[in-house]
């Protein structure tokens, strides 16, 4: 075996090599890029990415990273198109294909035919003249000097390339979205609880019409009508300028029963609970379920910087069943 400082020299080049292709890539990078940006943000399907061997493999990345990062993608083998899977491709798609020739002819077959449907294509190739190059709307070239491979033959700095473009595409399109870590994280719900227990409460508390929620003055009678109808076990009572000022729940209800007679003519002030206790939404949901099991709670009224009320947290908004449900 060669010496073990031989090796890491050899290493070094060979991640050279693949250096000085990226920078030939990016000095190569055109106008053609940023009109397949603008041709994906305005399409209304899905970007179908497609290619064989080690641009298959690539490909299944970049549209793994596209669709997390916001941009509905699904990959789709030219093979199994050409026997079948063409009709998961719809009018409203576009076709992203990657062939370093540009000349293999599974892609090229698939290209030919989605054109036909006038589906508009993209490619990613080393190679502007190919027949895939002309098949295509936009051509977004990957020529590189040379392959890491001694021989020049095994795809590596262009594999490397392309997946780096693809990386490029699936972040400009998330920024140009005004996209930000929320959404992200909306389209990665798994993961350990202890990952996703490192979100704010704003980005998983129930807002808007889901908040069991009633201005001071309503009459009990109608409170109680609105936790059975948001089905979350509690009311909030707010003041006019949307201030949290109490809350009362299925058990504070209990107990109002036993000691009022009757409850017709009761306001939710008379008998709700003041000052509950209530979270911050910028808080982490770590933070909120550290208060739950301190109090012993389920609900967690959640309040911004003016103390307003803005949305609520129940204990299975953290936990759920296996997943967490983020606010959509």
């Amino acid at each position: 075996m060669k010496e073990k400082e031989v090796l890491l020299e050899r290493a070094k080049e060979i991640l050279q090599i693949e250096k000085l292709g990226l920078e030939e890539v990016s000095k190569n990078l055109n106008d053609s890029f940023v009109q397949a940006l603008e041709l994906i943000l305005n399409i209304k399907g899905r970007v179908v990415v497609t290619g064989v061997g080690k641009s298959g493999i690539i490909g299944r990345k970049i549209s793994a990273t596209l669709s997390s990062t916001g941009t509905p993608s699904f990959f789709l083998h030219p093979v199994e198109a050409l026997h079948g899977d063409l009709g998961m491709v719809t009018s409203e798609d576009i076709l992203l294909a990657i062939s370093y020739s540009g000349n293999t002819l599974e892609v090229c077959e698939l290209a030919s035919i989605l054109k036909k449907r006038n589906i508009k294509i993209i490619s990613l190739t080393g190679n502007p003249e190919s027949r895939l190059a002309k098949l295509s709307d936009i051509i977004i070239n990957t020529k590189i000097p040379k392959e890491a491979c001694p021989f020049n033959l095994a795809p590596t700095t262009s594999t490397t390339a392309t997946l780096a473009l693809g990386d490029a595409l699936a972040i400009c399109l998330f920024e140009l979205k005004g996209l930000g870590s929320e959404d992200f994280r909306k389209n990665h719900p798994g993961g350990s609880l202890g990952e996703r227990l490192k979100v704010k409460v704003k980005e998983i508390m129930l807002t808007d019409e889901k908040i069991p929620v009633v201005s001071e003055g309503t009459l009990l009678e109608d409170a109680i009508v609105e936790i059975d109808k948001k089905r979350l076990g509690c009311v909030l009572i707010t003041n006019s300028l949307g201030i949290l000022t109490g809350i009362i729940t299925d058990g504070d209800l209990r107990r109002i029963f036993l000691k009022y007679k009757t409850y017709s003519n009761l306001k939710v002030e008379e008998v709700m609970t003041r000052n509950p206790k209530v979270i911050e939404e910028n808080r982490l949901a770590s933070e909120a379920l550290e208060m739950m099991e301190k109090y012993l709670i389920t609900v967690l009224p959640v309040i911004n910087y003016d103390q307003k009320l803005v949305g609520i947290l129940h204990l299975h908004d953290i936990l759920g069943k296996g997943t967490f449900k983020f606010t959509i």
